[in-house]
């Protein structure tokens, strides 16, 4: 077997604990066919967003290796089970401050068993549409089906992010994943709510939002970049980076793709230049983001129904620039790097909000809230009357 192949299919995790995993993951499903409809896509909502959140702290906190193998820690459920392999790895790293210790492999195990909550959910989500569409409820299957396939993919990218040691490309992938998962379930959410009023704005209006949407995306991959490569403290001060505005940067080291951390494409290791240049690129397209958010804020304020989204819109977007300079100031405070992070998450979720406003049509109804119910308590389809 080479060494792509065991990449894609090692499972570390005795067949004992995974059937413990699966068992608890089963009552995970059991109670979101429980839920409300309106209640699950909500939870899905907020748990993702938290999830993204926690995400920036396992990274921040350097705890992506704190359970080396995948999906278990040490091959075992929980990091308790596994407390003497992960002895013997601090013992032979010279002590906690390397990549495993006993708080870290809590960190990323914990990170795991809430990936595996949201992704068991959605697969609810998904048989509760299929079983709904079934017996004559309006609800498309469209985005049910996707969010299931990218949270798929996701797993894959977690699972990938440890078994190949923390690349930078594949971690800051799995980042955007987790946005574009945010949004995929907003978007869901939204759609199956009747109180959300679409509003008849124009092509500007719509087209700014879009650009100001993509513009977030490329800076929220501009800052995983940065954080997966240890660049945060390349450039110190604000404005000036290193107390220059044409600091000495390696663009094209800096930003070759695929290379392995702290190396460069060729096997070298990653000069400091070349870390400048991530961090700098990171900067100089904040103000890109930052204008491009601000443009549509101004177009959305022309109506009255967007402009309470528009002033959280701002808020966040000004927020974000705040945190963005105490971070270079103040030697990246973990606190406000988590913050960072996440804001630029709930950025992203409210001109999600946005873009569905001025592009949905107005739904008659919203599904009822038995959507899905009969799959949970197995009851037959009640004969129509006859005339």
């Amino acid at each position: 077997m080479n060494l792509a192949s065991e990449a894609i299919w090692q499972f570390s995790l005795h067949w004992v604990q995974a059937l413990v995993w699966v068992v608890v993951l089963a009552g995970v499903f059991w109670m979101g066919l429980k839920m409300r409809w309106s209640k699950l896509t909500a939870v899905l909502v907020f748990l993702t967003l938290d999830l993204v959140m926690f995400g920036s702290y396992v990274r921040l906190t350097d705890s992506g290796l704190g359970c080396p193998d995948w999906p278990g820690c040490y091959a075992k459920f929980t990091p308790l089970q596994a407390h003497e392999q992960i002895a013997q790895a601090v013992k032979e790293q010279g002590g906690t401050q390397g990549y495993v210790s006993p708080f870290k492999a809590w960190i990323e195990m914990i990170h795991r068993y809430a990936g595996s909550v949201i992704g068991t959910l959605i697969m609810v989500l998904l048989a509760r549409a299929i079983w709904a569409r079934r017996h004559g409820e309006d609800i498309k299957l469209g985005l049910p089906i996707v969010l299931f396939l990218w949270v798929v993919l996701q797993g894959l990218f977690g699972k990938w992010t440890v078994t190949m040691r923390l690349i930078p490309l594949v971690v800051t992938l799995h980042l955007m994943g987790g946005i574009i998962l945010l949004m995929l379930l907003a978007w869901f959410w939204m759609r199956n709510r009747a109180d959300l009023v679409s509003v008849s704005a124009g092509v500007l209006t719509r087209t700014l939002l879009w650009t100001a949407a993509i513009a977030v995306l490329v800076q929220i991959f501009l800052g995983g970049w940065t954080s997966t490569n240890y660049a945060a403290l390349a450039c110190s001060g604000f404005p000036t980076c290193n107390g220059t505005f044409t600091p000495d940067a390696d663009w094209e080291q800096g930003f070759t793709l695929w290379r392995h951390l702290g190396l460069t494409g060729s096997g070298q290791p990653i000069t400091e230049a070349a870390l400048v240049a991530i961090q700098w690129g990171h900067r100089l397209f904040a103000i890109v983001a930052t204008a491009a958010v601000l443009a549509a804020v101004a177009a959305m304020w022309r109506y009255a129904a967007l402009r309470r989204l528009a002033g959280w819109i701002a808020f966040a977007v000004v927020l974000q620039v705040v945190f963005g300079i105490i971070l270079v100031t103040e030697g990246h405070p973990l606190v406000i790097a988590v913050a960072h992070n996440g804001g630029s998450a709930v950025l992203m979720l409210l001109l999600t909000f946005g873009i569905y406003r001025v592009s949905a049509r107005v739904r008659e109804q919203a599904p009822s809230e038995s959507l899905g119910s009969r799959f949970v308590k197995l009851q037959p389809v009640p004969p129509l009357p006859k005339h």
